[in-house]
Parts: structure tokens; C-alpha cells; sequence
């Protein structure tokens, strides 16, 4: 099964034309509507292709409790010290904001869509008319959710960190079977940030031939390399947390890119994308000129006419006019016949014998 051309808002998706770039402002708006509205002006000045927020409260996500395991007690974790809850409620894009961010998008021309994390979401984001869903990581295996979302009708793009492959294909199914017919999976790693040695890319082209869908990156890393490299495997999508200055903190801005940097993503996954082709062998248009500079044989000497050709008086030497290299062995002892000027490509008309 191979996936088939869809559009995203008028913007098609695929392998045919250059990567879909999203920038995911989270909760990198640190509470402020105004500088929620900058951070779609900054995105849509890079280029990228979307913007995307996320879609819940503290209350759809977890219960008001600083214990147990609603408290965030590995030190390792970026929000080490804190409750699920008031993560959550630190990091939540009010949903009265929803439409000012959606409208400003478009004003600017990009696409502008979120993450639902319950039915009443989804049922907020239907009513704003978004043209698409992403579903995360860690709801990946809700099928109840994947349910709900996939029976709008309109492309879904999920991420599969930790999903294992039986996981994947049961919400695969269940996504096909509610009624999605454009899907994309993005390979993930869930750690903040991610690096590279544990990104695992070679993923991207399996899930391609497993699931016959269009397939993509959400990209934890620091930098753009790890994108770059993902187009080079397929990838058609691309997701990077996005947030105007890093320095400003925020609960998603020590692996979130600023402006600058996203501005290179768009450019260099481009380049990416222009790079991969087709097969292809022998000169391409633009090379044939190039052509001409190869190795050929020259008469090296002014000769006489009768004189023989040795290794001294005819070399392979540039530019490419003359006889190919690999005829040397047969054209040294032969004598040519008629004077030949020091710097003449060497033709087989030259010689006495042809």
C-alpha cells in the first residue's frame, strides 16, 4: 500500500514537494496572549508551513494533586519538582485564545491547527474549523480519542513515541476504521530534549512500507542537522517546538528553536528535499558543459608528418577534446601523417594507419 497525494488546507503533502514545515508554539507563550500573537508573527516570517498549539486544561489532563505520581519527582526531568497539575496549568493555551491565534495565522498565511487531548477539544477545535489534527505521543495508544478525531474526516498526524509496532498498528487501524483517510506518522522520541544517537531515523522509511502512509518527524533535538537527515529518509512532514528567545524561559524552551534557527530549518530541509532527485547516471544538463574539462590524449610535441606517437609527445591531459584516455595503448607507435602542432587534441584522422 502506498500513500496517496493529499492537501492540508490547500497545501499538499508528500513526497513530490518540499517538507511541511510545523512550528509548535506550546506553552513557549508563558502566559501571555500578546506575546502568543508575536510568536505566530516570528513563525510565519520563517517560512514554516503551520503553526500548532495544544488543546486541554489542567483539569482534562490530570487531578489537582502534588503527590504520589502526580508529583514530577525525577531530577533528570526538565519540570523536576513540580505537579502534573500545575505543569499543565503553567504550560495551557486558554482556550478563549484559541481563535485570536487561529485568525492571526491565517492572516499571515499559514496553517493553523492543534493537539486535542479529550472530546471537549475536539469539539472546541471543530467549531473553529481547523483543517487538520495532531495527536501526541503520549496519547497515541487513547483510542477512544484517535476515534473521536479520526471521525471528523480530516487528516490526522500522529506521533509514535514509545509506541511499539502492535500499539502502532491497533491505532492505525482503529484511525482507518473511524474514518480517516489521510494519515501521517511522525517518528518521536519522548525525552526533553532528545538527542541524536536516540532519534533512530532508519524508522522513518519502515513506517512508510508498514502502514502505507505519509511519514514525518517530531524533532526534540537540538539544531536542524537531525531534520535535515530525516528528509533524506522520506520524511514529508517536519514538527520543532518554536519560541521567540530561549533566554525568556518557558516550560518548552530549552529544546525549542528561535527564529533564526527555524528560518534554517525551512531553508535547509528544502535543500534537502531538492537534493534527493532521481536516479540518475551520466551528465546531468547541467554538467554536460563540465564535460569537456575530463582527461583526453594531446599531442604533447610539434610533430612532423611520419613521426611516431611515444609517451613522451602525446599525454592525457585536460580539457576533454581528444581521443579518450583508454585508447593511449593503442595509438602509442603509431605515426601521424602530417605536421601536428604542440597542443592539438589527438584524433584518430591524424594517424598514418586509420
Amino acid at each position: 500500500m502506498m500513500p496517496h497525494a493529499f492537501r492540508i488546507a490547500g497545501r499538499p503533502i508528500g513526497r513530490g514537494c518540499t517538507p511541511f514545515i510545523i512550528a509548535e508554539m506550546s506553552g513557549n507563550h508563558n502566559q501571555s496572549l500578546e506575546r502568543a500573537l508575536e510568536i505566530v508573527e516570528a513563525a510565519a516570517k520563517t517560512g514554516v508551513h503551520a503553526l500548532k498549539i495544544q488543546t486541554y486544561t489542567p483539569d482534562t489532563m490530570t487531578l489537582d494533586l502534588d503527590e504520589r505520581e502526580f508529583h514530577i519527582s525525577d531530577p533528570n526531568s526538565l519540570w523536576a519538582g513540580t505537579s502534573l497539575y500545575k505543569l499543565y496549568g503553567e504550560a495551557y493555551t486558554p482556550w478563549e485564545w484559541h481563535k485570536p491565534i487561529f485568525d492571526r495565522a491565517r492572516e499571515l498565511g499559514i496553517i493553523a491547527f492543534s493537539t486535542p487531548f479529550d472530546d471537549t477539544a475536539v469539539d472546541l477545535l471543530e467549531s473553529l474549523k481547523v483543517p487538520c489534527y495532531k495527536i501526541a505521543s503520549f496519547e497515541n495508544t487513547d483510542l477512544p480519542l484517535i476515534r473521536r478525531v479520526a471521525a471528523t474526516g480530516k487528516p490526522l498526524i500522529i506521533s509514535t513515541g514509545m509506541a511499539t509496532v502492535a500499539e502502532l498498528d491497533e491505532t492505525v487501524h482503529t484511525a482507518r476504521d473511524a474514518g480517516c483517510k489521510d494519515l501521517i506518522l511522525l517518528k518521536c522520541t519522548s525525552t526533553y530534549p532528545a538527542t541524536p544517537e536516540n532519534t533512530n531515523l532508519l524508522t522513518i522509511p519502515h513506517l512508510r512500507e508498514l502502514f502505507g502512509c505519509e511519514v514525518g518527524l517530531s524533532d526534540h533535538t537540538l539544531g536542524v542537522g537531525v531534520s535535515v537527515a530525516s528528509v533524506a529518509l522520506g520524511a514529508t512532514v517536519i514538527e520543532k517546538h518554536f519560541t521567540l528567545n530561549r533566554a525568556d524561559g518557558g516550560v518548552d524552551s530549552s529544546f525549542s528553536m528561535e527564529p533564526a534557527e527555524m528560518a534554517q530549518l525551512v531553508v535547509e530541509t528544502g535543500r534537502a528535499w531538492q537534493a534527493l532527485g532521481q536516479v540518475s547516471y551520466g551528465p546531468t544538463e547541467a554538467e554536460k558543459k563540465s564535460v569537456q574539462y575530463r582527461r583526453s590524449l594531446y599531442v604533447v610535441q610539434n610533430l612532423k608528418a611520419g613521426d611516431v606517437l611515444t609517451k613522451d609527445n602525446v599525454r592525457a591531459i585536460r580539457p576533454g577534446l581528444g581521443l579518450p584516455t583508454k585508447y593511449l595503448e593503442q595509438v602509442l607507435g603509431k605515426a601521424v601523417k602530417q605536421d601536428v602542432k604542440r597542443g592539438t587534441a589527438l584524433r584518430l584522422d591524424l594517424l598514418a594507419s586509420c
